[in-house]
């Protein structure tokens, strides 16, 4: 069987960022946070761990950030001892890019409640993950194993009214596997801004 090069093109980008699987090891990282430290995967070994994709200019990152939603659940979960990273692969140059001088003052401006802002310029880690969309989320167990991947919540719009009453799939499984129990919906679509990769 002949395959034309755009196909084969096709197959090997599939291949090098095909999707994590839910229950498998999470895909390693080691990036720079916004405080200068650099933060791995392995050395939050036997913390639960949130990944969530940022972008300062999408509309549908603004609902969860205006209302003040993501950082209530930054907040909330940083106290129960989870690790929150949120992860900019915006590349240099497009939409949601942010460089370390400004990233302090965005955390700030922004009220965020998090470990630190990663950033992934080149977006090897994002397409590591399969991130497509800001938010794209990512919930990782103590053990290093993916137990959700996907939308914040089962609301796609860019409506801060449709916050309430929605059904949170990321407090959702770190509820269940907090409590012992198996996270039901381990992954759902993701929906919002495409990310910005170079």
């Amino acid at each position: 069987m002949k395959f034309s090069v755009s196909v084969l093109a096709l197959l090997l980008s599939v291949s090098l960022f095909a999707s994590p699987d839910v229950g498998k090891a999470a895909p390693g990282f080691s990036l720079k946070g916004h405080d200068g430290k650099t933060y791995s995967l392995v050395d939050q070994k036997g913390k639960y761990v949130v990944l969530e994709w940022y972008n300062e200019g999408c509309p549908f990152v603004r609902k969860h950030y205006d209302s003040k939603n993501m950082q209530q659940l930054q907040e909330t979960y940083g106290k129960k001892g989870v690790k929150w990273f949120t992860v900019i692969s915006s590349a240099p140059g497009k939409q949601g890019y942010v460089d370390a001088e400004k990233a302090d003052e965005l955390a700030k401006r922004e009220g965020m409640q998090v470990s630190a802002i990663l950033f992934d310029p080149d977006g090897k880690v994002g397409k590591a993950y399969d991130a497509k969309t800001t938010p794209h989320m990512y919930v990782i167990g103590p053990k290093g194993n993916l137990l959700y991947k996907g939308a914040i919540d089962d609301k796609a719009t860019a409506d801060t009214d449709d916050i309430k009453g929605a059904n949170n799939y990321v407090v959702a499984a770190l509820d269940a596997s907090m409590a012992g129990k198996p996270v039901k919906v381990a992954s759902t679509r993701a929906y919002g801004c495409s990310v910005k990769y170079k």
